[in-house]
């Protein structure tokens, strides 16, 4: 390649993420995931596009988009709150392998019967699409005010179901005899086994050598997250694990350690997991090709309604009703098993093993998942306020707190963010009320900076430079989040000075 060549390159590829970067304005006014504005781009640039690029390599679109996953899986597992989804583990836990297994066969059963697909391609559709997209689940749901067992349970779900499907597609993906279901499931248990002790061990050990080591730069503390959460996966891949369970586990381990810098990690990753959506989606835009998608446009929409209106709304019900969750909940996670690129990316692996007529099952998952997410992502919101499941707008929004540690005086400089409906407004500095130890010794109110007197009134915006010493950094923490929650009187009226740790 030529270096006029590479400027080439360069310049469609900024091009091409500008364009995405602005698309994402129309995704969240939507209320559309944004795969689908992506995934248009790629296909207005393939070969039935204006851009008319031949692009057909389905092994290297499936080594990117496992590359992206495990970014997006990174990204939502650091924004994952324990406190949410926490409780939420033992139906997170049961759809993710219950669910999936009712999933596969009332789908594979429907494609066998009503398509007239071989067994092997209908199970090997059914367990491509019976796998929720982490990335639609994250996109669309922290955009929607539902109850936190709802949003835990299902973003949980999201990160916790690919292991099990990716091993069933790559099992009925694979030259010979299809392996016995008790075989099976062995596997799954074993590598998710495997792959929970990785993740869990890895984001303890990162989360802990984090919090001891002063880095020389802030900017390295990204970069050092996100290298561990890789770490994980690739652990867990080579201790024939699951990977993709790994880096979601160590990523939520570390999301709730309170380290160094939050925030700016926070704001990297989600830049990271932006652009791994849109490379991935781009390429699987390419990878399609719209013309051959005719023939396969019925089969879709009838497996798609098979697995929209009959197998996951069977698969929660079988699940959910044991835990007694309420029947509008239950309604809900119905409707909300978003598909995106996931099931796409899983339909390249029987494309590469050279399975007869993979490249129908592509195309037919391919459908399945633009129609279907076009339907289901935009009417979210309508079904949760009909349901009245919507959480009220006006809720105390919780303080985005920053720790940088003070290796020399053994403390930490937080940094306090007021936002718009927190309780803190109005309230003095003294009513605080900031264990020994902590002490706020800067506000900075509309671009300019003061020390504050104990009579002082914060107010909407204000940012303040609290310093607390190691053995009282997490009471301070506490503190403030219990005020920015329940207001001055935090602790005497019944809210617990803990009431937003996480």
């Amino acid at each position: 390649m030529t270096v006029h060549h590479l400027n080439q390159l360069l310049l469609v590829c900024s091009l091409v993420l500008l364009v995405a970067v602005a698309a994402v304005r129309i995704s969240s006014r939507s209320g559309l995931p944004s795969l689908l504005v992506y995934l248009g781009i790629g296909i207005a640039m393939g070969q039935d596009g204006i851009g008319d690029i031949h692009f057909n390599n389905a092994e290297l679109t499936q080594v990117i988009g496992y590359a992206a996953l495990v970014v997006i899986l990174a990204e939502g597992g650091l924004g994952t709150k324990w406190k949410e989804i926490g409780p939420a583990l033992p139906t997170a836990s049961t759809l993710a392998l219950v669910g999936v297994a009712v999933s596969v066969g009332v789908t594979a059963t429907a494609a066998h019967y009503l398509i007239g697909l071989e067994w092997r391609q209908a199970l090997i559709i059914g367990a491509v699409v019976s796998s929720t997209d982490a990335a639609a689940v994250f996109s669309v749901l922290r955009r929607i005010p539902l109850p936190s067992r709802v949003t835990g349970t299902l973003e949980a779900e999201s990160g916790f179901n690919d292991a099990p499907v990716v091993i069933l597609v790559v099992s009925f993906s694979t030259a010979g005899p299809v392996e016995h279901w008790y075989v099976l499931l062995g596997v799954i248990a074993l590598e998710l086994a495997i792959g929970a002790a990785v993740g869990l061990a890895v984001g303890w050990l990162g989360s802990w050598g984090l919090r001891h080591v002063a880095l020389p730069a802030s900017g390295l503390y990204p970069i050092a997250v996100m290298a561990i959460a890789v770490m994980a996966y690739a652990a867990g891949a080579l201790a024939h694990g699951s990977g993709f369970l790994a880096v979601y586990l160590a990523s939520m381990v570390m999301g709730n350690a309170k380290l160094p810098h939050w925030p700016a990690t926070r704001g990297f990753a989600d830049g990271l997991g932006w652009i791994a959506q849109i490379g991935m989606f781009v390429l699987l835009g390419l990878l399609v090709t719209p013309h051959e998608l005719g023939d396969d446009i019925m089969p879709a929409l009838v497996i798609g309604l098979v697995l929209t209106m009959v197998a996951r709304p069977l698969s929660v019900v079988v699940c959910l009703t044991p835990f007694r969750v309420p029947w509008q909940e239950q309604t809900l996670m119905s409707w909300a098993g978003l598909r995106g690129a996931v099931p796409i990316i899983l339909a390249t692996i029987p494309m590469v093993q050279g399975i007869e007529a993979s490249r129908r099952i592509f195309n037919i998952v391919f459908v399945l998942v633009v129609v279907y997410t076009l339907v289901q992502g935009p009417t979210l919101p309508w079904l949760a306020r009909k349901l009245r499941l919507g959480e009220d707008a006006d809720t105390a929004a919780d303080l985005g707190i920053e720790s940088a540690p003070l290796e020399r005086l053994r403390g930490h400089l937080l940094s306090v963010v007021i936002p718009k409906g927190s309780k803190m407004h109005g309230v003095e500095i003294n009513e605080l009320r900031l264990p020994a130890g902590a002490a706020v010794t800067l506000v900075v109110r509309e671009g300019k900076s003061f020390v504050p007197l104990p009579t002082t009134v914060l107010r909407r915006g204000d940012e303040l430079l609290v310093v607390a010493t190691d053995p009282v950094r997490d009471a301070a923490e506490r503190r403030l989040r219990a005020v920015g929650h329940g207001g001055k009187l935090a602790g005497w009226l019944g809210t617990g000075d803990d009431h937003s740790a996480h």
